[in-house]
Protein backbone atom coordinates (compact mmCIF):
# COMPACT_ATOMS: atom_id res chain seq x y z
CA UNK A 1 0.00 0.00 0.00
CA UNK A 2 1.28 3.42 -0.95
CA UNK A 3 0.53 4.97 2.46
CA UNK A 4 2.56 2.22 4.13
CA UNK A 5 5.49 2.79 1.79
CA UNK A 6 5.40 6.53 2.52
CA UNK A 7 5.57 5.82 6.25
CA UNK A 8 8.24 3.15 6.01
CA UNK A 9 10.67 4.90 3.63
CA UNK A 10 12.11 7.27 6.29
CA UNK A 11 12.39 4.31 8.69
CA UNK A 12 14.16 2.03 6.22
CA UNK A 13 16.54 4.75 5.12
CA UNK A 14 17.92 5.20 8.60
CA UNK A 15 18.81 1.50 8.58
CA UNK A 16 21.10 2.23 5.63
CA UNK A 17 22.81 5.09 7.47
CA UNK A 18 26.50 4.65 6.82
CA UNK A 19 27.99 8.04 7.67
CA UNK A 20 27.66 9.98 10.95
CA UNK A 21 25.00 12.67 10.82
CA UNK A 22 26.36 16.19 10.82
CA UNK A 23 24.96 18.74 13.24
CA UNK A 24 25.70 22.43 13.17
CA UNK A 25 25.28 24.41 16.36
CA UNK A 26 23.94 27.46 14.55
CA UNK A 27 21.47 25.60 12.32
CA UNK A 28 17.93 26.07 13.59
CA UNK A 29 14.54 24.52 12.79
CA UNK A 30 12.79 26.63 10.18
CA UNK A 31 15.99 27.60 8.37
CA UNK A 32 15.18 27.37 4.67
CA UNK A 33 17.05 27.54 1.40
CA UNK A 34 16.06 27.04 -2.24
CA UNK A 35 18.19 25.62 -5.02
CA UNK A 36 17.37 26.38 -8.65
CA UNK A 37 18.78 24.75 -11.74
CA UNK A 38 21.00 27.29 -13.47
CA UNK A 39 19.38 26.72 -16.85
CA UNK A 40 15.83 27.61 -15.81
CA UNK A 41 14.26 30.61 -17.51
CA UNK A 42 13.18 33.58 -15.38
CA UNK A 43 9.55 32.54 -15.82
CA UNK A 44 10.29 28.96 -14.78
CA UNK A 45 12.16 30.17 -11.69
CA UNK A 46 9.19 32.29 -10.68
CA UNK A 47 6.77 29.42 -11.24
CA UNK A 48 8.81 26.95 -9.19
CA UNK A 49 9.28 29.38 -6.31
CA UNK A 50 5.51 29.83 -6.25
CA UNK A 51 4.97 26.06 -6.37
CA UNK A 52 7.34 25.56 -3.44
CA UNK A 53 5.61 28.25 -1.41
CA UNK A 54 8.98 29.91 -0.85
CA UNK A 55 8.91 33.23 1.05
CA UNK A 56 10.08 36.34 -0.78
CA UNK A 57 13.28 36.66 1.25
CA UNK A 58 14.33 33.00 0.98
CA UNK A 59 18.00 32.40 0.20
CA UNK A 60 18.51 31.02 -3.29
CA UNK A 61 21.55 29.23 -4.67
CA UNK A 62 22.03 27.91 -8.19
CA UNK A 63 23.17 24.47 -9.25
CA UNK A 64 25.16 24.05 -12.44
CA UNK A 65 25.28 21.14 -14.84
CA UNK A 66 29.03 20.99 -14.22
CA UNK A 67 28.35 20.28 -10.54
CA UNK A 68 26.01 17.45 -11.50
CA UNK A 69 28.69 15.85 -13.64
CA UNK A 70 31.24 16.34 -10.85
CA UNK A 71 29.29 14.26 -8.35
CA UNK A 72 27.43 11.85 -10.61
CA UNK A 73 29.72 11.52 -13.60
CA UNK A 74 31.43 8.41 -12.25
CA UNK A 75 28.13 6.56 -11.72
CA UNK A 76 25.60 7.91 -14.25
CA UNK A 77 26.03 8.29 -18.02
CA UNK A 78 26.60 11.78 -19.37
CA UNK A 79 23.46 11.33 -21.45
CA UNK A 80 21.35 10.68 -18.37
CA UNK A 81 22.81 13.66 -16.52
CA UNK A 82 22.24 15.83 -19.57
CA UNK A 83 23.60 19.23 -20.48
CA UNK A 84 21.20 21.47 -18.55
CA UNK A 85 20.54 21.88 -14.85
CA UNK A 86 16.76 22.07 -14.44
CA UNK A 87 15.51 20.29 -11.33
CA UNK A 88 15.29 22.41 -8.20
CA UNK A 89 14.61 21.97 -4.51
CA UNK A 90 13.72 23.53 -1.21
CA UNK A 91 15.11 22.32 2.10
CA UNK A 92 13.69 23.33 5.47
CA UNK A 93 15.44 22.24 8.65
CA UNK A 94 13.08 20.68 11.20
CA UNK A 95 13.20 19.75 14.87
CA UNK A 96 15.86 17.32 16.03
CA UNK A 97 14.65 13.74 15.70
CA UNK A 98 11.97 14.51 13.11
CA UNK A 99 13.83 12.71 10.34
CA UNK A 100 13.85 13.31 6.61
CA UNK A 101 10.66 13.92 4.67
CA UNK A 102 11.15 13.98 0.89
CA UNK A 103 8.51 14.89 -1.69
CA UNK A 104 9.01 15.14 -5.45
CA UNK A 105 7.22 16.49 -8.50
CA UNK A 106 8.10 15.91 -12.17
CA UNK A 107 11.10 13.77 -11.19
CA UNK A 108 11.31 10.63 -13.33
CA UNK A 109 14.48 8.73 -12.35
CA UNK A 110 15.45 9.60 -8.78
CA UNK A 111 12.80 8.33 -6.39
CA UNK A 112 12.01 9.86 -3.00
CA UNK A 113 13.66 6.84 -1.38
CA UNK A 114 16.80 7.27 -3.48
CA UNK A 115 17.06 10.95 -2.55
CA UNK A 116 16.59 10.26 1.14
CA UNK A 117 19.01 7.35 1.14
CA UNK A 118 21.77 9.46 -0.41
CA UNK A 119 21.08 12.39 1.90
CA UNK A 120 21.23 10.25 5.04
CA UNK A 121 24.53 8.80 3.85
CA UNK A 122 25.81 12.32 3.22
CA UNK A 123 24.95 13.26 6.80
CA UNK A 124 21.76 15.23 6.14
CA UNK A 125 18.99 14.75 8.69
CA UNK A 126 15.90 16.37 10.19
CA UNK A 127 14.59 18.27 7.19
CA UNK A 128 11.60 18.66 4.90
CA UNK A 129 12.77 18.44 1.30
CA UNK A 130 10.83 19.22 -1.85
CA UNK A 131 12.31 18.48 -5.29
CA UNK A 132 10.62 19.69 -8.44
CA UNK A 133 11.02 20.80 -12.05
CA UNK A 134 8.87 22.68 -14.59
CA UNK A 135 8.57 19.47 -16.63
CA UNK A 136 9.62 15.83 -16.22
CA UNK A 137 13.38 15.44 -15.70
CA UNK A 138 15.67 12.77 -14.26
CA UNK A 139 16.20 14.77 -11.05
CA UNK A 140 19.97 14.50 -10.73
CA UNK A 141 20.37 18.24 -10.12
CA UNK A 142 17.99 17.93 -7.19
CA UNK A 143 20.36 15.69 -5.24
CA UNK A 144 23.37 17.83 -5.98
CA UNK A 145 21.43 20.93 -5.00
CA UNK A 146 20.15 19.61 -1.69
CA UNK A 147 23.60 18.59 -0.51
CA UNK A 148 24.95 21.97 -1.61
CA UNK A 149 22.09 23.74 0.18
CA UNK A 150 22.67 21.77 3.38
CA UNK A 151 26.30 22.83 3.40
CA UNK A 152 25.32 26.48 2.97
CA UNK A 153 22.56 26.38 5.58
CA UNK A 154 24.61 24.62 8.25
CA UNK A 155 27.93 26.25 7.29
CA UNK A 156 29.53 22.82 7.20
CA UNK A 157 31.70 21.41 4.42
CA UNK A 158 30.76 17.80 3.78
CA UNK A 159 33.92 15.87 2.81
CA UNK A 160 34.21 15.10 -0.89
CA UNK A 161 34.55 11.36 -0.27
CA UNK A 162 31.31 11.44 1.71
CA UNK A 163 29.49 13.14 -1.16
CA UNK A 164 30.88 10.66 -3.64
CA UNK A 165 29.86 7.67 -1.51
CA UNK A 166 26.36 9.11 -1.07
CA UNK A 167 25.95 9.51 -4.81
CA UNK A 168 27.37 6.10 -5.60
CA UNK A 169 25.16 4.32 -3.08
CA UNK A 170 22.07 6.07 -4.40
CA UNK A 171 22.85 5.30 -8.02
CA UNK A 172 23.78 1.67 -7.41
CA UNK A 173 20.60 1.10 -5.43
CA UNK A 174 18.60 2.83 -8.15
CA UNK A 175 20.16 0.77 -10.92
CA UNK A 176 19.59 -2.44 -8.98
CA UNK A 177 15.97 -1.38 -8.48
CA UNK A 178 15.57 -1.08 -12.23
CA UNK A 179 16.58 -4.70 -12.73
CA UNK A 180 15.34 -6.47 -9.59
CA UNK A 181 12.82 -4.06 -8.01
CA UNK A 182 13.10 -1.40 -5.30
CA UNK A 183 12.13 -3.67 -2.39
CA UNK A 184 14.53 -6.37 -3.51
CA UNK A 185 17.37 -3.89 -3.99
CA UNK A 186 16.82 -2.42 -0.54
CA UNK A 187 16.65 -5.86 1.07
CA UNK A 188 19.81 -6.96 -0.71
CA UNK A 189 21.75 -3.93 0.54
CA UNK A 190 20.51 -4.41 4.11
CA UNK A 191 21.20 -8.15 4.14
CA UNK A 192 24.76 -7.59 2.93
CA UNK A 193 25.34 -5.18 5.82
CA UNK A 194 23.87 -7.67 8.30
CA UNK A 195 26.13 -10.43 7.05
CA UNK A 196 29.22 -8.22 7.22
CA UNK A 197 28.28 -7.38 10.82
CA UNK A 198 27.96 -11.05 11.76
CA UNK A 199 30.86 -12.36 9.67
CA UNK A 200 33.61 -9.79 9.17
CA UNK A 201 35.28 -10.11 5.77
CA UNK A 202 39.04 -10.07 5.52
CA UNK A 203 39.46 -9.59 1.79
CA UNK A 204 37.74 -8.44 -1.37
CA UNK A 205 37.22 -12.05 -2.41
CA UNK A 206 35.51 -12.83 0.91
CA UNK A 207 33.19 -9.88 0.32
CA UNK A 208 32.43 -11.03 -3.21
CA UNK A 209 31.47 -14.50 -2.00
CA UNK A 210 29.32 -13.00 0.75
CA UNK A 211 27.39 -10.82 -1.70
CA UNK A 212 26.88 -13.73 -4.09
CA UNK A 213 25.58 -15.91 -1.26
CA UNK A 214 23.13 -13.27 -0.01
CA UNK A 215 21.85 -12.61 -3.52
CA UNK A 216 21.30 -16.33 -4.05
CA UNK A 217 19.41 -16.64 -0.75
CA UNK A 218 17.11 -13.80 -1.87
CA UNK A 219 16.61 -15.32 -5.29
CA UNK A 220 18.31 -12.33 -6.91
CA UNK A 221 20.48 -12.69 -10.00
CA UNK A 222 23.27 -10.12 -10.28
CA UNK A 223 25.18 -9.36 -13.42
CA UNK A 224 28.96 -9.33 -13.23
CA UNK A 225 28.87 -5.55 -13.49
CA UNK A 226 26.37 -5.25 -10.63
CA UNK A 227 28.40 -7.62 -8.47
CA UNK A 228 31.63 -5.75 -9.12
CA UNK A 229 29.91 -2.48 -8.30
CA UNK A 230 28.64 -3.74 -4.96
CA UNK A 231 32.05 -5.16 -4.04
CA UNK A 232 33.65 -1.79 -4.81
CA UNK A 233 31.03 0.12 -2.85
CA UNK A 234 31.19 -2.03 0.28
CA UNK A 235 34.97 -2.09 0.28
CA UNK A 236 34.88 1.71 0.35
CA UNK A 237 32.23 1.73 3.07
CA UNK A 238 34.40 -0.48 5.25
CA UNK A 239 37.12 2.16 5.19
CA UNK A 240 34.90 5.04 6.28
CA UNK A 241 35.01 6.54 9.77
CA UNK A 242 31.56 5.49 10.89
CA UNK A 243 30.04 6.77 14.13
CA UNK A 244 27.79 3.83 14.94
CA UNK A 245 26.70 5.42 18.21
CA UNK A 246 25.10 8.15 16.11
CA UNK A 247 23.42 5.49 13.98
CA UNK A 248 22.03 3.83 17.08
CA UNK A 249 20.83 7.20 18.35
CA UNK A 250 18.87 7.69 15.13
CA UNK A 251 17.18 4.32 15.61
CA UNK A 252 16.14 5.41 19.11
CA UNK A 253 14.71 8.68 17.80
CA UNK A 254 12.63 6.85 15.24
CA UNK A 255 11.27 4.58 17.95
CA UNK A 256 10.33 7.62 20.05
CA UNK A 257 8.68 9.42 17.14
CA UNK A 258 6.72 6.62 15.51
CA UNK A 259 3.78 7.60 17.72
CA UNK A 260 0.36 6.76 16.40
CA UNK A 261 1.71 4.98 13.35
CA UNK A 262 3.55 2.40 15.45
CA UNK A 263 0.36 1.84 17.43
CA UNK A 264 -1.68 0.92 14.37
CA UNK A 265 -2.79 -2.69 14.59
CA UNK A 266 -1.54 -3.50 11.07
CA UNK A 267 1.97 -2.10 11.57
CA UNK A 268 2.81 -2.32 15.27
CA UNK A 269 4.09 -5.89 15.37
CA UNK A 270 6.09 -5.65 12.14
CA UNK A 271 7.87 -2.36 12.86
CA UNK A 272 8.54 -3.11 16.52
CA UNK A 273 10.17 -6.41 15.56
CA UNK A 274 12.16 -4.75 12.80
CA UNK A 275 13.48 -2.09 15.14
CA UNK A 276 14.52 -4.68 17.69
CA UNK A 277 16.41 -6.70 15.06
CA UNK A 278 18.18 -3.61 13.76
CA UNK A 279 19.06 -2.47 17.26
CA UNK A 280 20.92 -5.75 17.72
CA UNK A 281 22.46 -5.36 14.26
CA UNK A 282 23.86 -1.93 15.14
CA UNK A 283 25.38 -3.32 18.32
CA UNK A 284 27.05 -6.10 16.33
CA UNK A 285 28.42 -3.90 13.57
CA UNK A 286 29.80 -1.40 16.11
CA UNK A 287 31.99 -4.23 17.36
CA UNK A 288 33.09 -4.98 13.82
CA UNK A 289 34.45 -1.48 13.18
CA UNK A 290 36.14 -0.94 16.54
Amino acid sequence: MKWLQKKLIPLLLVFTLLIPSIVAADAAPGDMIVTLGENLTAEQQKSLLNEMGAPENVEIIFVTNEEEHQYLGNYVSARQIGTRSISSSMITLTESGSGLNVETNNISWVSEAMYANALVTAGVKDADIYVTAPFEVSGTAGLTGIIKAYEVTTEIDIPEEQKQIANEEMVRTGKLAESIGMEEATELMNRIKEEIAKNPVESEEDLRQLIQRVAQELGVTLTEEELNGLVSLFMRLKDLNIDWNQVQNQIGKIRDNLGDFLNREDTQSFIASLLDVLQRFIEAIKELFK
